[in-house]
């Protein structure tokens, strides 16, 4: 119960949740269009939970320094900056992990 309503209380205050999903949402239906094979389904789907995973451990770190103090402190930006980085690293995984599947397929429909 408790995750879910913290999955919930992230996607209705993290506009970037929102946005992962919908790409995951457009990754997926392009799996489908192209008809991937299930070792390339098996990597979009581990590459979207890996960038959800991300964004959920970072709302949660910034919930949580947002409870011990709103004041500016230095440590409490690092932590922040560092969450924020894991998604960065993850985001930068998916796109590239996109591009390997999806790339030669979108590159076979304009040239054909």
């Amino acid at each position: 119960m408790h995750a879910g309503v913290g999955i919930w209380t992230a996607l209705k205050t993290q506009i970037n949740l929102r946005l992962h999903l919908f790409f995951a949402l457009l990754a997926s239906l392009a799996g489908l269009y192209f008809a991937i094979s299930i070792i390339e389904w098996l990597f979009l789907i581990l590459t979207i939970t890996v960038v959800l995973i991300a964004e959920l451990v970072n709302t949660s770190l910034e919930f949580t320094s947002d409870a011990i103090s709103r004041k500016q402190n230095p440590l409490i930006k690092q932590a922040k900056d560092v969450a924020a980085g894991s998604v960065l690293v993850s985001a930068i995984f998916a796109l590239v992990v996109g591009l390997i599947i999806f790339l030669p397929r979108v590159i076979n429909l304009i040239v054909i």
